[in-house]
């Protein structure tokens, strides 16, 4: 995947909030309310501390002030956590959104394009770069413009008490700024970095434990192992690299910050000992100098929040990076959208499948592998796809399926584009998710009642299995199967077809891998299938499926006969 333009990212960023203004606005509305609640409460300090010290009033008649700073902490805290809440709803919603492309993206792509990539890499995109974008938009994004109101506030009310005070904070105010966009470029890029590392290692330590056994039998595990450290300590590097930018620039900031207060100090100091006469500092009272003391570190605060989640900003960079880089990757076939019930456009039609001068190049290859390819299908018929293993079977179903696209040509199945009317599937390997055995053949009919699901698993020969355990169609499988056979596993597969009821079905070497009693199993279910009238196209080097098959096709280097 090629990295999108930083100003393709932040415009992508900027897109995802469009929908949800009105939250980051309710963050900054909320959180300038907690500003001003501040304000208040250290007018309200100042003047407690003023009225007592300097003019002995007594505590009895300062207790409608205590009330009152006691009310305004209160408000503060309610304003701040509201904030905190609507920032969150707000992050909620978009990083939702951003999922959602993601998963329009995988679909859109299909099995065949998402087989190739590691598992450990899209489930990195999927939680750790979409939840990198949290604190983007629950933080970065309403403190950026808090950092403008809220000491904007400040600085009209220290212009209004001492406009010479206020002018050492208007001076000193930018250099935070500037700063945070000095550390803000090499933040950035060390954050692209460090997720591009993460994406990496995932992705490999997961093939690795994954094929563990394989690498024990072919004596590769210290080289495995070998490699997996190399890529932590690469990782490990980067990730020190980050914090070490992260502390430095905060170290630097907060410097700024104290040597712009103590000036203040300094003068407010000097001011009331009467060693200043310039400008206002004659008018300087204890009330005015520690007002304007207690409003400093409040003043450079929203920058100095805003200078912490800056780095918010650098991930959310670097996350979106990667995740664009994955929107904007290539498709190879249009989403193949599945119903979970028999296609209405099936009827009506006399040829299931038509395909017309079609050519097809896998990518890598300089030869289109198809080329001009027409064919036709009936349907009803069984037709089973037979020849040399690499002569393009597979390639053949997943046009079928719509996993891929064609170059050029046109792919009809029912009238309509592969993948819009529901069609069966069943590959190499069959797919399960960890749950019931119900909850797997509902995923296709969610709808179906446990009487279909008992029927169905019976008619693929699983009926003694469901018998001898004690929860029946409830009873739990892993999505490895375990408990299971690895033809047991097929025929849960295949079971989910009896379920929805396709008018199509497609099988790419339904009985490979399996032992003889599952083979018998599997082929009797097909036959079922078959004399029910339903299109069946499958893939098969076994004699006895080419036996059930009304038509037999050769594939072989792209090109398809009749055998």
């Amino acid at each position: 995947m090629t990295a999108p333009d930083q100003r393709n990212v932040r415009r992508w960023l900027t897109e995802l909030a469009a929908g949800n203004r009105r939250w980051i606005q309710g963050a900054v509305l909320t959180g300038t309310l907690a500003g001003i609640a501040t304000i208040v409460q250290m007018v309200l300090l100042a003047r407690i501390i003023h009225l007592g010290v300097l003019e002995g009033v007594p505590a009895s008649q300062l207790t409608g002030l205590f009330v009152a700073l006691v009310f305004t902490l209160i408000v503060r805290a309610v304003f701040q956590g509201l904030q905190t809440r609507l920032a969150a709803q707000c992050s909620k919603r978009i990083r939702r959104s951003a999922r959602r492309q993601i998963h329009r993206r995988w679909q859109a792509s299909g099995p065949v394009a998402m087989g190739r990539e590691s598992p450990g890499a899209l489930a990195r995109e999927w939680i750790d770069h979409v939840e990198a974008l949290h604190g983007y938009y629950a933080r970065f994004l309403p403190q950026m413009q808090l950092s403008v109101i809220v000491p904007l506030l400040i600085l009209g009310l220290v212009f209004w008490v001492d406009w010479l005070a206020a002018t050492f904070l208007l001076l000193s105010a930018p250099l935070i700024p500037l700063f945070m966009a000095l550390v803000g470029m090499g933040a950035e890029k060390l954050n692209q970095q460090h997720f591009k590392s993460i994406s990496r290692l995932s992705g490999q330590f997961l093939d690795k434990v994954r094929g563990l056994t394989t690498l024990q039998l072919f004596g590769q595990t210290e080289p495995a192992a070998n490699l997996i450290a190399r890529r932590s300590d690469q990782y490990r590097v980067v990730t020190m690299k980050t914090l070490k930018v992260a502390f430095l620039s905060s170290a630097v900031l907060e410097f700024f910050a104290s040597v712009a207060i103590a000036v203040i100090a300094i003068y407010v100091g000097f001011g009331l000992l009467g060693y200043i006469s310039f400008g206002p500092a004659d008018e300087l009272t204890l009330f005015s100098g520690l007002l304007i003391l207690l409003l400093a570190p409040e003043f450079f605060q929203p920058l100095r929040t805003l200078s912490q989640f800056y780095h918010d900003r650098a991930a959310a960079l670097g996350a979106g990076a990667e995740i664009l880089a994955r929107l904007h990757q290539g498709v190879e076939g249009p989403p193949p959208r599945k119903s979970v019930q028999s296609a209405p456009a099936a009827k009506g039609y006399e040829h299931v499948v038509t395909i017309d001068n079609v050519t097809l190049t896998h990518p890598g290859d300089q030869l289109p592998w198809f080329r001009n390819l027409n064919l036709t299908i009936e349907k009803g018929q069984a037709v089973a796809l037979t020849g040399p293993s690499g002569g393009g079977k597979s390639s053949l179903l997943y046009l079928l399926a719509g996993f891929l696209a064609p170059d050029s040509g046109e792919i009809r199945v029912f009238g309509q584009a592969p993948g819009k009317a529901g069609f069966g599937w069943l590959g190499q390997k069959g797919f399960l998710v960890h749950g019931s055995w119900a909850d797997n053949l509902r995923l296709t009919s969610p709808d179906a009642s446990d009487i279909a699901i008992d029927t169905a698993l019976r008619r693929v020969g699983l009926g003694d299995l469901v018998n001898g355990r004690k929860d029946g169609i409830y009873s739990e499988v892993s999505d490895q199967g375990r408990g299971l056979s690895g033809g047991e596993a097929r025929r849960l597969s295949l079971a989910r077809i009896f379920v929805a009821d396709y008018d199509l079905i497609l099988l790419d070497e339904p009985t490979a891998g399996l032992d003889s009693a599952s083979e018998i199993f599997i082929l009797e279910s097909l036959r079922k299938l078959s004399q029910s009238g339903k299109t069946l196209i499958f893939s098969t080097h076994h004699h006895a499926l080419l036996a059930l098959a009304d038509r037999v096709l050769t594939v072989d280097n792209g090109e398809v006969a009749d055998a």
